[in-house]
């Protein structure tokens, strides 16, 4: 791994995942630690409910469950590979190419908004403030799943997963994102660690005030 480098994170993030994407998630995968957060997240929400997957992705396997459970899905992604993967794999949703901390979404449309690894490719500076759009496009009473995290941490990789590509993180440590999500008005329903090799993320489930 080497440090942070003298280039537009966001670009090194989008290119990478357009590289990657096929070596990053199968068409058909089947995360085990996804399983339990979806189908709690499916148990919770009313029938029809509106769903934004905030780093889609591919689609899979969260858009994908999500939609099949009879949500309404909008996945929204910086990559336009994965947006591409998306739409073909997981026809019933919307998907949107588009950054994150500067797409355009209706206050007060969505029941939840689920955004898994990819907070953490988005520059720390810019995550208070998005976090505070995920509280304004959530309705009230709405709910936020994230992983975030664990250890602050920011740098590249290269060659990533063997796909020829670097990839860029920028995260800070477990402590901040709870204090960051308080301020943007979350109340914090519990948080976890997820391990993912020598290290891992963590995982909160937050809600607005109803």
């Amino acid at each position: 791994m080497t440090g942070q480098r003298d280039s537009d994170p966001k670009q090194i993030v989008r290119r990478g995942y357009d590289a990657v994407s096929h070596h990053y998630r199968a068409d058909d995968a089947d995360p085990d630690s996804h399983r339990p957060w979806i189908a709690e997240l499916t148990r919770r929400l009313p029938a029809h409910a509106s769903v934004l997957d905030l780093g889609c992705g591919n689609g899979v396997p969260v858009a994908r469950d999500l939609a099949a459970a009879g949500f309404a899905v909008t996945g929204v992604d910086l990559s336009e590979v994965q947006i591409a993967r998306a739409r073909a794999l997981v026809p019933g949703a919307t998907f949107v190419a588009a950054d994150a901390t500067t797409v355009d979404l209706p206050a007060a449309s969505f029941d939840a908004v689920v955004c898994l690894y990819a907070l953490i490719h988005i520059p720390l500076e810019e995550q208070p403030a998005l976090l505070e759009r995920i509280a304004g496009w959530l309705r009230p009473g709405g709910l936020f799943v994230a992983t975030t995290g664990h250890d602050a941490w920011t740098g590249t990789e290269d060659d990533w997963l063997g796909g020829g590509a670097t990839m860029w993180w920028s995260q800070a440590d477990a402590a901040t994102y709870r204090t960051w999500l308080a301020a943007a008005g979350f109340a914090v329903e519990r948080q976890e660690f997820v391990p993912e090799g020598d290290s891992g993320h963590e995982l909160f489930w937050a809600a607005l005030p109803g």
